[in-house]
């Protein structure tokens, strides 16, 4: 059996504290979103980070110029988990992994300790596959919660002609909002982080 070292109390950053579920597993005051920007934090607990990933993604070139307020909360992100352990969340395919150095699933940890993992949300819930990368330091890959059982999406994030589907597109209002069961996860993650 794992021991774990005793665990702290994450703080979520960059998430919506509305319509997303950190603010009934953390509390109102542990969540940092619009209102409270996340780049503010300077705490000493592990973070759990969801930066906005619109400039960082594969449609960046499509972003209105009023969109890149957002864009520096990724770097940011990153050096905050680096700083404090936890771990933060972004599409596969992220430019933020090679803006800041990051290694990419499978490579060794970088040198922060930091690794990298790939996931699929609609094992956690979300109607749509949406595969994620999850940056993670001071956690042990031995010491990862388990991942639940694979189970099958229902929707589609974007409806292309290259789909070989016909699973309805998710509207966007509920593309971004993360799974519960996937936020105590990402939660459970960052409360094993010892500070680096």
């Amino acid at each position: 059996m794992i021991k774990h070292p005793e665990t702290r109390t994450p703080v979520a950053l960059y998430v919506d504290p509305e319509r997303g579920p950190y603010p009934r597993i953390l509390g109102s005051a542990r969540c940092w979103g619009v209102d409270r920007d996340g780049q503010t934090y300077d705490g000493d607990a592990p973070v759990v980070a969801h930066p906005p990933c619109k400039t960082w993604g594969k449609f960046a070139w499509r972003v209105a110029e009023l969109d890149w307020a957002g864009h520096a909360c990724g770097p940011a992100a990153v050096a905050q988990v680096r700083k404090h352990g936890g771990v933060l969340e972004h599409p596969v395919g992220s430019k933020l992994w090679r803006e800041c150095g990051m290694p990419m699933p499978g490579d060794p940890p970088d040198e922060h300790g930091g690794y990298t993992i790939r996931v699929n949300q609609v094992d956690w819930g979300h109607p749509a596959i949406k595969p994620t990368w999850l940056y993670i330091v001071g956690v042990e890959r031995d010491a990862l919660p388990p991942m639940p059982p694979p189970r099958q999406p229902t929707h589609c994030i974007v409806r292309k002609r290259s789909n070989p589907h016909q699973l309805p597109e998710l509207s966007k209002k509920l593309r971004h909002i993360t799974p519960p069961d996937f936020a105590r996860w990402l939660v459970t993650i960052a409360s094993r982080a010892t500070q680096p």
